[in-house]
């Protein structure tokens, strides 16, 4: 966890802290409190009226950890000094920008920002003896739009630590009745945290009011996603950002599910599903879609049909991949070939895709030349899945009617069970019964008439209902 130095003029403001809070003490008022949690036990600090000039945004915050690398210069000085005017700056824009695209201006920013406006500040946020915001980071800058001088916040105790802080803050975002919801990449950088405290599993599902099999999905969620990143980068600084993955929280879900039960039959196949269906998510393909990619995609070899030449060859050349093992020297065997080719055009895909995404910071010759290369994918991916979703469809259609025959047979077997009950009580509503079997005589005839047209050599099953009806017509 990282820790950061004391603000600039951390000392002078302790001070200004220390007096407020004797002049609150020393008033004999009724003093107002806000209550944390803190070790487990809840921890009721006093309230004060802080200037805003002199308080922080806190560069820890999880609220906009992921967003951060929105811009990686930024982001780098931001980690250099946290506390100067850039810095700040940079995390005042990111508190008011929409957590999936920090570009946008945030609605839900605006409507806090004209609450306040409006009827003010209705809960304290929360600030160490140094001046940096716990809780409250967004409440502050609007406030600061508005014009605000001074802001409402609860002390915490001067000999809090790092741990200490995100552990209240993580505490107060995960109450049931949080306000705003930390973005979905933001939840899991938080759970990473925990689990990098030496915290269990089980009292971190917990905390996150989730399910111990969901958090483990969620920590292979974002191995994945720091896997992505990492495979990325192509040099210059380009590479996938985490904010690029937080419209894709379905998707990886249902990939992990997938993934989960193929792995254990074939881990070969389960590999190419999964670099397929992420290459998918990052071509920005719907859900809908990208659920075309399964067994039958890969047996059917629907995407080798319809690459280009120029992101084929991926595919014709790949070759089981060795490892070494450190110290001995000594070559095993890796991954598969298919499993290697489809890591390799995967690659491909994401280093065009971060290059799109930094357009900023390459040539026009690389920047035409990485998009070209996405374009080609996405109308190779899209015919593979159009194909894929035609030949669903038609096995959709091919066991509609055997599925509802099924379903019938079904019907009927709970029908002779009620029969029999309703028997044993007298209760069979016998006129009524008639009635049903007489129509099912009428649907049988039909079923019998369809079944046997185009078939010169029925199966014993056709046979038998043809020969039932006639039987029964004469």
């Amino acid at each position: 966890m990282r820790e950061f130095p004391q603000p600039p003029r951390a000392a002078e403001f302790s001070e200004l802290i220390k007096k407020r809070l004797a002049e609150v003490k020393d008033s004999g008022g009724t003093r107002e409190t806000v209550t944390v949690e803190w070790n487990g036990q809840p921890l009721h600090v006093e309230v004060i009226d802080l200037p805003l000039s002199g308080l922080y945004y806190n560069p820890g915050t999880h609220r906009i950890r992921a967003q951060r690398s929105h811009n990686p210069a930024r982001d780098a000085a931001l980690d250099k000094d946290p506390w100067n005017d850039d810095s700040q700056d940079y995390l005042r824009f990111l508190l008011q920008a929409e957590p999936a695209n920090p570009d946008r201006r945030d609605p839900d920013f605006d409507k806090l920002k004209e609450s306040l406006k409006e009827f003010g500040q209705n809960d304290p946020g929360l600030v160490t003896h140094d001046g940096i915001l716990v809780n409250g980071n967004t409440r502050a800058a609007a406030l600061r739009e508005i014009g605000a001088q001074s802001m409402r916040v609860g002390v915490l105790p001067q000999s809090f630590t790092w741990v200490d802080i995100n552990s209240v803050e993580l505490s107060l975002q995960l109450r049931k009745d949080h306000r705003r919801d930390y973005s979905y990449i933001n939840r899991l950088i938080a759970m990473e945290e925990q689990a990098s405290l030496g915290r269990k599993p089980e009292d971190i599902a917990k905390d996150f009011r989730v399910r111990v099999a969901t958090y483990h999905q969620e920590r292979w969620i974002l191995t994945t996603i720091r896997d992505l990143i990492e495979r990325s980068k192509s040099g210059g600084g380009v590479a996938l950002r985490l904010i690029d993955f937080e419209g894709d929280q379905e998707k990886l879900k249902e990939l992990h599910r997938l993934y989960e039960k193929l792995e254990p039959v074939d881990r070969d196949q389960a590999e190419v599903i999964k670099e397929w269906r992420l290459a998918a998510i990052l071509l920005d393909f719907a859900k809908t879609d990208i659920r075309h990619i399964d067994e039958k995609f890969l047996e059917k070899d629907y995407l080798q049909d319809v690459l280009p030449e120029s992101l084929s060859q991926e595919l014709d050349t790949g070759e089981q991949e060795t490892v070494t093992i450190p110290g001995l020297g000594m070559a095993v065997p890796g991954s598969s070939a298919p499993v290697a080719a489809a890591r390799a055009l995967n690659d491909r895909i994401l280093r065009a895709k971060a290059a799109v995404h930094n357009s900023s910071a390459l040539p026009d010759g690389d920047k035409s030349g990485a998009q070209g290369l996405v374009d080609e994918a996405r109308k190779a991916f899209d015919r593979a899945i159009d194909a894929a979703g035609r030949d669903a469809r038609v096995r959709k259609r091919k066991q509609l009617a055997p599925a509802r025959l099924a379903d019938a047979c079904s019907a009927i077997d709970q029908c002779v069970f009620d029969l029999v009950q309703a028997r044993s009580t007298a209760s069979l509503d016998e006129e009524a019964f008639d009635d049903a079997v007489v129509k099912l005589r009428s649907s049988l005839k039909k079923l019998a008439q369809q079944a046997g047209r185009g078939l010169p050599h029925p199966g014993d099953g056709v046979a038998w209902l043809i020969e039932a009806v006639n039987l029964e017509g004469r």
